[in-house]
């Protein structure tokens, strides 16, 4: 039911239409229809006032919203994959955890809006020239204006905009911290103050963005993602180092070994042998672990960030203090697996098993997470009852139900 928030301070819109609750409810009840292919019309509401309005949770996705305002609103975990959302009031909107895959927020104004966790993925925030209501005559006359997106003092922390489009946008003191930015277009963006902590963006397009002030501390900067950009006054010491010539070299033979392990475990000890990973740099190996059988390995402090490690067999490994940061581990089996401070933010555990493992009728080891860093991982549909999380950050985190 969407819930309208009266206030005695709501400023003065010309132009803007101001639905009814009953109206509203109406029309976003047709558009939920028409997505779920039973009736129903696709919403089209440009240029109306919804501050304030409680629309959490709401499937929009599509919706025409152009030009409208959503000062104050509560958008959290709703569904707008897709929608139009160009040169709207955003500003001090909640989009927490909100699904905005594709959505067109050109000339969009989200000034310190809430879009912690939120999927951006392909979204485009591109100037625009956008269109608004008559300041005398009101909607429907139009004029136009041609319009910068704004984000400035937003928290996108924990938030998705792989292959997003930014170019131009005006960011200041915006929160990426651990968010993912991989192949985002953020061209001459203002980026004075902004906060990139923990950030993955790697074949990011930085070219001409101002970066005076930003924070860099952590972030994966592969692939020359602040080539050509302003960064004079960056703070960029804490970034983590992009594989090395001989990191390249030596992962085609860690490859090898971890592949003879795998032989190794399959054949009972027959074949290949028992590798050590320990502090080793396998980032240039892509998907080359996937699916092996690594059971009992060690690798200690290794750098597997953003490797898809999907079905890969981790019973009773120890990867204790690793880096596995955007790693896929769809699938994985981690039982008993001892990843005591290891890093797992943004991870995909999607239907990995983390349950004990077992040794006998009466014996069994838990999978130990102590104190690792699990902030905006994914454990849908995970097995982890048993597992150890003492002290894990889990911020963000999203847990079986």
């Amino acid at each position: 039911m969407v819930r309208l928030q009266a206030s005695s301070k709501a400023p003065f819109l010309p132009g803007r239409r101001k639905l009814s609750e009953g109206e509203l409810a109406i029309l976003l009840d047709g558009h939920a229809r028409h997505l779920a292919g039973r009736g129903g019309k696709r919403a089209s509401l440009p240029f109306v006032d919804f501050s304030g309005l409680n629309l959490a949770g709401r499937q929009l996705a599509g919706a025409d919203f152009t030009g409208s305002v959503f000062d104050g609103a509560e958008l959290a975990g709703a569904d707008l994959a897709g929608a139009i959302l160009a040169g709207c009031d955003l500003r001090g909107a909640n989009l927490r955890g909100a699904d905005l895959r594709k959505a067109d927020l050109r000339g969009a104004c989200l000034q310190a809006a809430n879009l912690a966790g939120a999927d951006l993925t392909e979204a485009d925030f591109r100037p625009g020239v956008i269109g608004r209501p008559h300041p005398t005559k009101g909607f429907p006359s139009m004029v136009e204006e041609r319009r910068s997106g704004e984000i400035d003092g937003a928290n996108l922390s924990g938030a998705t905009l792989d292959r997003a489009q930014l170019d131009g946008l005006y960011a200041a003191a915006a929160d990426f911290s651990d968010a993912s930015l991989k192949g985002a277009r953020m061209r001459d963006a203002n980026l004075k103050g902004a906060n990139f902590t923990g950030a993955l963006m790697a074949g990011a397009a930085m070219s001409g963005a101002l970066l005076e002030d930003a924070g860099f501390d952590g972030a994966d900067l592969a692939d020359g993602a602040l080539a050509g950009a302003r960064t004079h006054g960056a703070r960029l010491a804490g970034a983590a180092e992009p594989p090395t010539r001989d990191a390249i070299a030596r992962s085609v033979r860690l490859v090898e070994q971890a592949r003879a392990h795998s032989a190794w475990v399959t054949s009972g000890g027959a074949e290949g042998g028992p590798a050590r990973l320990d502090e080793a740099d396998l980032r240039p190996a892509g998907d080359a672990l996937k699916g092996l059988r690594l059971t009992a390995v060690s690798a200690r402090g290794a750098n597997l960030a953003g490797l898809d490690l999907t079905g890969v067999q981790f019973q009773g490994a120890n990867l204790e203090g690793c880096d596995l940061r955007g790693a896929i581990l769809r699938g994985a089996d981690l039982r008993g697996v001892r990843l005591m401070r290891a890093d797992l933010t943004r991870a995909d555990l999607t239907d990995a098993v983390l349950s004990p493992l077992a040794f006998g009728a009466d014996r069994s080891t838990p999978a130990d997470l102590t104190g690792a860093r699990l902030r905006y991982a994914k454990f849908d549909r995970a097995e982890i009852a048993g597992a150890i999380l003492r002290d894990a950050d889990t911020r963000g985190a999203s847990f079986p139900k």
